[in-house]
C-alpha cells in the first residue's frame, strides 16, 4: 500500500473515531491510543519529510527560519540574528518608542523531540508581530516588555526528529543541553547517558555557549525555558534536593500560582528538592544564580492526552488534601511522590523511572500534539501564558517587588 493511501486510511479512521465519541476526555484518550496503534500497524518508515507527511501542521526547522525571515521584514521593532556554528535563530522584539520595564529571555527547543516548544515560540512571535488573535494583547504588553527569543535551540537534532527519529532529545554530539550549564554540573549522567549526558565539561557545546553569551549580554529580568513531555511550571532550584532558593521565592511562587490557574492546572512550584533526584547543570539554575535574574522559570507545556486527565485529577487531589499549600512545602515533598512516579518531568523525576521503553511514535505522542486542533489549542494557550507572565512581572517590577539579589537559604 502506498504511503498516501495509508495516510488516507489513517485520517479516515481517526475521523470516524471522533464522530462516535461521547465524551471529550474519553475521545482524546481513545484517539491517542488508536493513533499510536495505527501508525505502528502501518510500519511507516522514517523519510526525509516524515513529519511533514504525518503532521503537516508542524513547521520544519527550515520553515521556522523562513517564517522568521519573513516576519523580520514586516514586524515593527523586530530584529533577527543567526548565531553559532549550529545556525541558531534569535529574535529580539522591542516596540518602537517604548520604554520597557521587563526584559524577557525565552529559550525554546533545547530538546529536539519537543517539537511543540519551538512551535509555541513561533506563535508567540507572530502574536507580538500582530498576526494572531492575541495581537491586541501583545501590543499592550510590548509597551512595558521587550523580548529576546531563541526559537529553535537545537536545530540540527530537530532536523533528525523531523525525519521520524521522534525520541531524540540530545544535541548532535549526544549531549543534553539542559545538563551542560555550569551550575552544580556533574560529569556522570543522572539517568541514561543517551538522554541526560551532561557533556565532558560545562558549556562544552556550541549551543550552550551561544545561549550563555546571549543571555549574559541581554541581562534579562525574566528568564523562561520551555519543554514538553508533561505539564508543569517550575522555579529554582533544580539541582538541590535540600535547599530552597530564597531570592524572590514568594513573588515567583505567586506568579506561578496565578498562571497555573488560568493556563495549566498542573504541578507548580520549586523544582529543586525532588523526590530522590537532582537535576544538575540546568539553564534555569544558572541564569537565576549566575546572572541574578529576578524571575526564572521552566514550563512544561504538553503531555499525551491519555495521561493528561490523570495528571490533572491527581494534582487537584494533592492540592486539596489537608489544605496543602505550596508556600509551606515543595514539589519534592513526599506528599507528591506518587504523582511524579506516574508523571516524571524534565525537572522532577524518580530514579525508578529511568527506563521509559518508548517507541518512536510513543515519543511523539508524549511530547507533542498529534492533531491540528489540539496543536492550535496548545500554542494559543501557552502564548497567552507567556504574555500573562510578562504582565504580572511588570506589575511587580513597577512596584519595586522582586528586584532583590539575596542568597540561597540554608534552611528547609
Amino acid at each position: 500500500m502506498k504511503f498516501s493511501t495509508k495516510l488516507a486510511c489513517l485520517v479516515a479512521a481517526l475521523t470516524a473515531a471522533d464522530a462516535v465519541s461521547v465524551s471529550i476526555g474519553r475521545s482524546q484518550q481513545v484517539k491517542a491510543r488508536r493513533f499510536r496503534n495505527l501508525l505502528k500497524s502501518h510500519s511507516l518508515r522514517a523519510t526525509t519529510n516524515a513529519m511533514a507527511k504525518l503532521f503537516p501542521f508542524y513547521h520544519t526547522s527550515d520553515a521556522i527560519s523562513d517564517e522568521l525571515k519573513r516576519l523580520a521584514g514586516t514586524c515593527p521593532g523586530m530584529t533577527l540574528q543567526t548565531v553559532s556554528e549550529r545556525n541558531i535563530d534569535v529574535v529580539t522584539i522591542r516596540a518602537p518608542g517604548a520604554s520597557p520595564t521587563n526584559k524577557n529571555f525565552l529559550l525554546f527547543g533545547e530538546h529536539a523531540r519537543e517539537l511543540i516548544s519551538p512551535e509555541s515560540g513561533l506563535h508567540l512571535i507572530k502574536s507580538l508581530c500582530g498576526e494572531t488573535d492575541l495581537a491586541e494583547r501583545a501590543k499592550a504588553i510590548l509597551q512595558d516588555s521587550e523580548f529576546q527569543i531563541v526559537v529553535n535551540g537545537n536545530p540540527v537534532s530537530r532536523r533528525k526528529v523531523e525525519t521520524g527519529d521522534f525520541c531524540l532529545r540530545v544535541s548532535p554530539t549526544g549531549v543534553d543541553l539542559n545538563r551542560n550549564w555550569d551550575e552544580h554540573w556533574q560529569l556522570d549522567a543522572v539517568f541514561s547517558a543517551s538522554d541526560t549526558n551532561p557533556g565532558p565539561k560545562p558549556f562544552s557545546e556550541p549551543e550552550t555557549q551561544a545561549f550563555r553569551e546571549l543571555v549574559t549580554k541581554y541581562q534579562p529580568t525574566t528568564f523562561l525555558t520551555i519543554h514538553s513531555g508533561t505539564r508543569g511550571m517550575y522555579m529554582p532550584w533544580a539541582f538541590d534536593m535540600q535547599h530552597l532558593a530564597s531570592r524572590n521565592e514568594p513573588q515567583m511562587m505567586e506568579i506561578l500560582r496565578k498562571l497555573d490557574k488560568d493556563h495549566c492546572q498542573c504541578p507548580f512550584g520549586a523544582a529543586g528538592r525532588e523526590v530522590g533526584y537532582s537535576c544538575p547543570g540546568t539553564c534555569l539554575d544558572w541564569v537565576y544564580d549566575e546572572l541574578k535574574t529576578p524571575y526564572a522559570f521552566a514550563f512544561e507545556i504538553y503531555v499525551d492526552s491519555a495521561e493528561d486527565d490523570d495528571l490533572k485529577s491527581r494534582w487537584e487531589e494533592k492540592m486539596a488534601a489537608d489544605a496543602f499549600i505550596q508556600t509551606e512545602s515543595h514539589l519534592g515533598h513526599s506528599h507528591f511522590k506518587d504523582l511524579f512516579e506516574a508523571h516524571p518531568t524534565d525537572f522532577v523525576q524518580l530514579k525508578s523511572k529511568r527506563s521509559r521503553g518508548k517507541t518512536q511514535f510513543d515519543c511523539f505522542a508524549q511530547f507533542n500534539p498529534s492533531d491540528a486542533d489540539e496543536f492550535q489549542r496548545v500554542v494559543e494557550n501557552w502564548s497567552a501564558a507567556y504574555l500573562d507572565m510578562s504582565e504580572l512581572i511588570v506589575a511587580n517590577l513597577k512596584k519595586g517587588v522582586g528586584n532583590s539579589t539575596g542568597v540561597v537559604s540554608t534552611s528547609v
